[in-house]
């Protein structure tokens, strides 16, 4: 069991950190937060949970106007252009132990999250005031990033501020700026089953898969036939879900930005961070959606095989009865 709101608060106030809490409804997006807090001054944020092809997990915590492009803060990671996504539900509720909702800084307070990066947006440290969420949605704390800083030095970790809407050139000449951010480390808990247990305060409750699929994607040494423990471990295209859901995203991702463009009175960069916030939130429901059809037609094909066996028998001809 993590950290609660209640035990977070307890230990800020251990460090002495000041701090003011605000209570309101329960909140999934920054513009419903803003509705409740945004009059009073602050610096709202966003906080994305994102992982990498080796089940490497990263927080990334920006000013809620800061536009987070995933394929060039890959790059600056070393990963490659497409070495990011957004991290699925389970990764929340095993490695970070929040809900839906409730990604922040504040979640690295728990052991489970030791080996996640933490990515802090430059701009907080032009702000009097930051604005997150303690491990729970209906309630916003504000502090300084001073303070912020206290809290991330009390659990071990460095804060590391990032200018995350710079796009240096990556190359030969020009090496990743961010390597150092990759954690050396996969959490234990991402590589673990969720265990058979009703998590607290979470949404979609039934939508949460019983169990993290790990894909293991070996390094390829040469254009000839994969081991056969590459193909087990490695999903070809057409049944990876991953694939599958960045698939979609691919495909109707244009096709909202052309019609939104036409329709709404909206500017083109700012699209970007709306279609982010699209496949953050839709993502995890659509992996889901998918895992489960995916288990569904393996289930299906195995009772098809069986029912033809019985009927035929294991030889190939009809079984006598």
């Amino acid at each position: 069991m993590g950290y609660r709101k209640d035990q977070l608060l307890a230990r800020l106030q251990e460090l002495k950190i000041d701090f003011t809490c605000y209570d309101h409804p329960v909140v999934l997006t920054v513009e419903e937060q803003a509705k409740h807090v945004g009059h009073l001054g602050g610096a709202l944020s966003k906080n994305l949970l994102l992982k990498d092809k080796k089940h490497r997990l990263y927080v990334v915590s920006a000013l809620a106007e800061t536009k987070v492009d995933m394929k060039i803060l890959s790059q600056r990671l070393g990963l490659g252009k497409g070495g990011l996504r957004m991290a699925p539900e389970e990764n929340l509720l095993q490695v970070l132990q929040v809900p839906l909702g409730c990604v922040t800084p504040f979640a690295l307070i728990n052991d489970s999250a030791s080996a996640v990066s933490l990515l802090l947006d430059k701009g907080f440290k032009s702000k009097q005031t930051c604005y997150f969420h303690p491990l729970t949605n209906d309630v916003t704390i504000a502090l300084s990033s001073s303070n912020l800083d206290k809290f991330i030095i009390s659990i071990g970790k460095q804060p590391a501020y990032v200018n995350l809407e710079d796009a240096p050139a990556v190359g030969k000449d020009n090496p990743p700026d961010l390597a150092h951010l990759v954690p050396s480390g996969v959490p234990n808990s991402s590589e673990q089953p969720v265990e058979n247990t009703t998590p607290t305060n979470v949404p979609h409750q039934n939508n949460v898969p019983k169990a993290t699929e790990v894909k293991a994607k070996p390094k390829v040494q040469s254009k000839g036939p994969e081991t056969s423990q590459s193909k087990v471990d490695k999903p070809t295209n057409a049944t990876s879900v991953d694939n599958f859901v960045n698939d979609v995203f691919d495909i109707i991702s244009p096709l909202f930005l052309s019609e939104a463009l036409k329709k709404l009175d909206i500017k083109k960069e700012e699209l970007s961070s709306i279609t982010d916030g699209i496949r953050g939130r839709a993502a995890p429901d659509l992996e889901s959606i998918a895992r489960s059809l995916k288990s569904a037609s393996y289930t299906s094909g195995f009772h098809a095989g069986f029912e033809t066996m019985l009927n035929r028998g294991l030889s190939g001809r009809p079984s006598r009865n």
